[in-house]
């Protein structure tokens, strides 16, 4: 039995329905009129940064200079690539990931987005979503972007405070920053933007305070994550140098639960562990993901999993580009994936939603007698065919996921 104060670590994409919509129609399809079993989406991974955060463990790579011209092409090889191996169905989402995909040329961007709509076609209101940082210079290519096709932007704010960012390494200021999310809202039909909050030192009442004036921009989706050490960070280093304290475990948990009781006050509320939207704004590309329906990665490091076989593209990009050169796309590893393990992904996924996952799909996963135990608990519940946390245990999520598979 779940027992510790076990915090799940947020997905790196953008980039994960609410209590009060839990029951809305809303999270009943991808946002497009697809049922999530038939959504397609296409991630395409851009691994180039400015310079690296000392947090970040992404798949980021700082280079002295780009070649744009067989970067495009590359990337439309292996865009290729998917659309003759993987399924033949119109496109529900794109998100552009990184890396800083803001630093992709938008003529770039447009090729990608051309060559993918003429392979599959687009479902009505697709959403096309693009990573940014939140700098004066890549703010200035927002109308391009936007231009290319781009609908939706997810930037990196992540903190409200100029001595925080300078800690965490960004490169912008607030005021920059805050600058760059009025042209992302006078640009795009949606935007996000990123925080990182249970920092070293960080009050309760400075996050409240924090928390409530990202709340005042009025912008549809959050996506407010933790401070995680990772592995092989610059952070990591600090940390084992005793440079850098760990946050008290019961401090992040009364963080997360303010978290979630303000964003839920102010009409935004979680509809993921760490992902906050107003109803119809969450993100329909990363939906995909925890619903866990097909979805097509290209680009350096990217992952994929298109009916039942798993992907993944050679990380650095050196080896991405020769496997392009080489065979024509940049798969590193390609495995079809048993029943068991599919439903084990799918429960590991899906739980992290508030709408839960379909027992049906999980069943293979799940220890039925453990099941029973921890609903009668009170740290699940089962609706019909659906199986989801229960309120205030997303914290001992990871916990429950222990107990809870077979």
């Amino acid at each position: 039995m779940p027992t510790s104060l076990d915090t799940v670590r947020p997905e790196p994409v953008e980039g994960r329905a609410a209590r009060a919509a839990r029951a809305s129609t809303s999270l009943s399809t991808n946002g497009v009129g697809e049922q999530p079993s038939s959504a397609l989406a296409l991630y395409v991974h851009w691994p180039f940064c400015v310079s690296k955060c000392p947090y970040c463990d992404f798949n980021s790579h700082v280079r002295d200079g780009v070649d744009q011209d067989r970067w495009r092409e590359a990337l439309l090889t292996d865009l290729a690539f998917e659309a003759e191996a993987g399924p033949q169905r119109r496109l529900s989402s794109i998100f552009f990931g990184g890396g800083t995909p803001s630093l992709m040329p938008p003529a770039t961007v447009a090729a990608i987005l051309a060559e993918a709509e003429r392979r599959w076609g687009f479902a009505p209101g697709i959403e096309i979503t693009l990573e940014a940082n939140p700098s004066s210079v890549e703010a200035a290519r927002f109308a391009d972007l936007a231009a290319a096709g781009v609908n939706r932007v997810s930037l990196g704010l992540q903190a409200l405070d100029d001595e925080v960012l300078r800690f965490l390494g960004r490169a912008h200021g607030v005021s920059e920053g805050l600058a760059a999310l009025d042209v992302a809202q006078a640009c795009f039909d949606r935007v996000s933007f990123d925080l990182i909050y249970a920092r070293p030192g960080q009050s309760e009442a400075e996050w409240a305070a924090e928390l409530a004036r990202a709340l005042s921009f009025g912008t549809g989706h959050l996506s407010l994550y933790q401070l995680t050490i990772e592995p092989g960070t610059r952070f990591a280093t600090l940390a084992a140098q005793g440079k850098l304290p760990p946050v008290d475990p019961d401090h992040g948990a009364t963080l997360f639960e303010l978290t979630r009781d303000m964003t839920a006050g102010a009409g935004v509320p979680a509809y993921e562990v760490s992902n906050h939207a107003r109803p119809g704004e969450e993100s329909r590309h990363n939906l995909t993901y925890w619903r866990y329906g097909d979805y097509l990665g290209v680009g350096p490091g990217a992952h994929g999993r298109r009916a039942g076989v798993a992907t993944v593209r050679a990380k650095k990009p050196e080896n991405w580009l020769a496997r392009i050169d080489g065979q024509a796309n940049g798969i590193a590893e390609l495995a079809t994936l048993d029943p068991a393990t599919q439903a084990i992904e799918a429960l590991l996924m899906g739980l992290r939603l508030e709408e839960g996952v379909s027992l049906a799909r999980c069943a293979p996963a799940i220890d039925a007698d453990r099941m029973a135990r921890l609903i009668a608990q009170g740290m699940l519940v089962r609706e019909g065919d659906r199986l989801r946390v229960t309120e205030g245990n997303m914290l001992v999520l990871d916990a429950i996921l222990r107990e809870l598979a077979a």
